[in-house]
């Protein structure tokens, strides 16, 4: 099996009740915990590099091992996916060079150059047979290349979601109910709280249609304090309970993007693994059980927020 674009997996997903993982990825470490996870459990995958991932492994470097991926599990749906593009170049050069997905991120635009600009690389995509996901509202928070802050997020309007889905030709939609990005979601003491109400109102305007959640770790509290135990420091670190991204993937929530939760995973690991073996040099030695503990984070994801397992 090759690289698929989204397009099939989201169908699925929307009439399952379900939704697929789109796990960022930024080296072989992490590709490879997250595929074997999927392969496991027979469940089809977003595998999803940021600009900073980009930045960080090259674009080339990526790919080939997400195709060593593809060539190891050919038995699971793997789609190559574009998170956050930030301008028509960068999701033309990401479907040049072999992504499957994009997503052109215009939330911080005037709604009508949103429109024009999403247009235009829908335009290119399709032609290619990449499917195209883009953003209404804008999501609070810190990561990669990605930051607002909480006085400049705003929800999803629904009544632009038709007419944006209908003028663009988009296949997903990134909607901003709540979540946010990075490990500090919440402050403390503060209830989370997902907008329910708006998600439903878009999905009676759009039915059918698949939408998205960005900002959607839980920042497992485990991990969080294996940091913080191991010399880290990350106080009041909250994230969205599973059981709220569970009910919006029963809803029209297709797709639910999770980097967080896999940074702590493997974070944790490496810290804990250097304080056991102070001896230890070997890059093997700590990457080892770090991909383990990618693959048991998304094993749980699967099985505990999005629903997927055996839909491959």
């Amino acid at each position: 099996m090759s690289l698929v674009n989204t397009k099939e997996m989201f169908k699925k997903a929307y009439s399952g009740g379900y939704a697929v993982g789109a796990f960022n990825v930024n080296n072989m470490e992490i590709v490879q915990g997250i595929t074997e996870a999927c392969a496991e459990l027979k469940a089809p995958v977003i595998l999803q590099a940021s600009a900073g991932a980009r930045k960080y492994a090259t674009h080339t470097y990526l790919v080939k091992l997400v195709e060593a991926a593809v060539a190891e599990h050919p038995e699971i749906p793997i789609s190559l996916h574009l998170d956050h593009g930030p301008s028509y170049e960068v999701c033309k050069d990401c479907v040049d060079g072999g992504f499957t997905s994009v997503m052109f991120d215009g939330s911080s635009k005037p709604y009508e150059e949103n429109v024009e600009e999403t247009r235009k690389v829908v335009d290119y995509a399709h032609k290619y047979n990449a499917t195209v996901e883009a953003e209404l509202g804008r999501l609070a928070g810190v990561e990669d290349a990605v930051s607002v802050e909480a006085d400049k997020a705003q929800y999803t309007d629904p009544d632009q979601v038709q007419d944006f889905v209908t003028r663009t030709g988009v296949d997903s939609l990134a909607i901003a109910i709540g979540t946010s990005h990075g490990a500090y979601k919440f402050k403390p003491g503060q209830k989370p709280q997902l907008r329910f109400d708006i998600l439903k109102e878009v999905s009676e305007r759009l039915p059918g249609f698949p939408i998205v959640l960005h900002g959607a770790s839980s920042v497992v509290p485990e991990f969080v304090k294996m940091i913080n135990t191991y010399g880290g420091k990350m106080p009041d670190a909250i994230g969205i309970p599973e059981d709220m991204l569970r009910k919006a993937a029963t809803m029209a929530v297709c797709k639910i993007n999770v980097d967080s939760d896999l940074r702590l995973a493997m974070t944790a690991t490496v810290r804990k693994y250097f304080a056991e073996h102070p001896d230890h040099f070997d890059p093997r030695q700590y990457l080892g059980p770090a991909r383990e503990a990618i693959k048991g984070m998304v094993e749980h994801k699967i099985k505990c927020v999005l629903g997927c397992e055996g839909k491959a």
